[in-house]
């Protein structure tokens, strides 16, 4: 008991330390911050099932989802799935229902796959930050010397936890079962995922996707007046501050709008492709821009990979 209180005596300490600002610019906090932690999904899954982002609804259907949903927290309609959250995708007056498989990011099948598989993970609002935290990176480390092991478990944001233990404020990590399972001492995940709620630290650290470029998915409805795209696979830092598009035989970088999760529309047209795309990341206000990366004839659910990425 007594090692114990030692470890919580740790992780309230932890909580005074600020992060710190090099050149303008959030740097990642060296220090392990007090949060805690659970698991979901299967013993060793990897948590978010990876069904598409999206339904496939008709243009009837939707327009009967958009009258029967009064509020964001409305009930989702006649036919649409009791697991599917409203959210407004950035066509004037549209709304859908997204499904909360593959995680509220966005990133449907990618969570069943390596490098994301058994990494991914659910974090509260306050790390969540309404879909600006996608994509970021985590160590979490448990505090229990007798079950922990002092090597952390690295996840990336893949979706929200938005009550239960991650509601009122809490920095809270939901888990696949597998990432949680990785905090603990050889033969222990099992012994470690029983102990439900447990207390942890965490700390920032950059995103590393060897191997990998980043790639843009054209989301499921988009066309030549609404083009939304999905980022994936984003080293460094991760996550994305603004993006900006250019059309064919354009010099005008066009602003696109954060829709929701690691995805961004743009609302014009008809749209002329190919498209470049210049992404600035949150954290850092790094910049980076990949010439005609969405070819002239791209097409619906289609994913482009760049030729460049941030390390």
């Amino acid at each position: 008991m007594a090692a114990l209180s030692f470890y919580y005596s740790v992780v309230v300490l932890a909580s005074l330390s600020l992060f710190r600002r090099l050149d303008g610019g959030a740097a990642f906090d060296p220090h392990w911050l007090p949060a805690t932690a659970t698991w979901y999904g299967s013993a060793e899954g990897d948590g978010s099932d990876g069904e598409p982002p999206f339904p496939s609804f008709t243009r009837p259907t939707l327009h009967k989802i958009r009258t029967l949903a009064k509020s964001p927290d409305a009930a989702p309609a006649k036919g649409v799935p009791s697991a599917a959250r409203r959210i407004e995708i950035g066509r004037p007056g549209l709304v859908v229902y997204k499904l909360q498989t593959g995680g509220a990011c966005g990133y449907g099948t990618l969570v069943d796959v390596r490098p994301l598989r058994a990494r991914v993970g659910a974090v509260s609002p306050v790390l969540f930050k309404g879909g600006e935290g996608c994509g970021v990176c985590y160590k979490v480390r448990c505090l229990d010397p007798a079950i922990c092991s002092r090597r952390p478990s690295t996840i990336i944001v893949t979706d929200e936890c938005p009550g239960g233990y991650c509601a009122f404020g809490r920095t809270h990590f939901d888990l696949s079962g597998a990432a949680f399972g990785r905090m603990a001492i050889s033969g222990g995940a099992d012994q470690l995922r029983n102990r439900g709620e447990i207390p942890v630290v965490f700390r920032r650290t950059p995103c590393k996707y060897p191997g990998k470029n980043i790639a843009f998915h054209v989301n499921e409805g988009s066309t030549r007046f609404w083009l939304s795209l999905l980022v994936e696979f984003e080293d460094a830092d991760g996550d994305i501050g603004s993006m900006h598009i250019k059309q064919a035989n354009s010099v005008l970088w066009q602003e696109m709008k954060h829709v929701w999760g690691a995805s961004w529309c743009i609302i014009g047209g008809p749209l002329q492709g190919p498209f470049s795309v210049k992404l600035t990341t949150l954290t850092t206000r790094k910049t980076l821009s990949a010439r005609d990366v969405i070819p002239r004839n791209w097409t619906p659910k289609a994913t482009y990979t760049s030729r460049l990425n941030f390390s």
